[in-house]
């Protein structure tokens, strides 16, 4: 009989989630737009967050109604994270109550893994900034867009991530801001706690949405799954 689940182990996504750089991707993007001679609307930028950047291109060249090859595609966004890299180089603000749920996972001594979409190179970044702001390395793991077999909304980097910890999904909670995020923590068989700012997040099975992490500590997580059944991820 399988052991029922606890609270060993918090899966963190980066940006929008743990610090506001979303606004620093979305300006990126907005001036890429113009470059190609057009404005991104809101509804079009709104549906990038957590995406990959070849998504990201697809979704922006819909918009404007421009066709670009494959090579310019790999282009655009390159540029897109040059420029967005330029403006993290500044600091990365923290997503209010972030930087607290942190704190509180680390002094309670549970596992905690940052899976994000952003590559290694920018990711470390925004991780230079965290440590030095929190004194101290937060993450057990880092698991960064450039370093899995498939990107959110698959399942694997979170999986990938549990496994390096060597925890069940079961026990493990996924905080997650974006619609591919949530849908990847659910398909990796975790208990989801959802602070969507930029996107309309539709109730699920395994989600609880809030509108942001302040109040939010480890006692509550704990809640999110008790009672929970362990769920057989399979394999590849």
């Amino acid at each position: 009989m399988s052991a029922s689940a606890r609270l060993r182990a918090v899966l963190f996504d980066m940006d929008g989630t743990l610090v506001q750089t979303e606004e620093f991707w979305g300006e990126a993007m907005f001036e890429l737009a113009a470059r190609l001679g057009g404005r991104m609307s809101d509804e079009a930028r709104a549906q990038t967050v957590g995406t990959s950047m070849q998504t990201s291109m697809r979704i922006l060249y819909a918009d404007l109604g421009v066709s670009r090859s494959e090579r310019q595609l790999l282009a655009d966004a390159g540029w897109v994270e040059e420029r967005a890299a330029d403006l993290l180089s500044d600091g990365s603000p923290w997503c209010p109550g972030a930087a607290d749920l942190l704190r509180d996972v680390g002094d309670a001594g549970l596992a905690c893994a940052l899976v994000t979409t952003t590559p290694r190179r920018i990711a470390d970044i925004v991780l230079r900034s965290i440590r030095s702001d929190l004194g101290r390395d937060p993450f057990d793991i880092t698991v960064c867009g450039d370093e899995v077999p498939a990107r959110k909304p698959d399942p694997a980097p979170y999986l990938q991530a549990m496994a390096a910890l060597r925890v069940r999904p079961a026990d493990c909670v996924v905080v997650e801001d974006s619609d591919v995020g949530i849908a990847a923590g659910l398909a990796a068989g975790a208990a989801v706690l959802g602070v969507p700012s930029l996107q309309q997040v539709p109730d699920a099975p395994g989600l609880t949405l809030r509108d942001g992490l302040v109040g939010v500590d480890v006692a509550l997580l704990e809640e999110l799954v008790k009672g929970r059944s362990p769920v057989e991820i399979p394999a590849g």
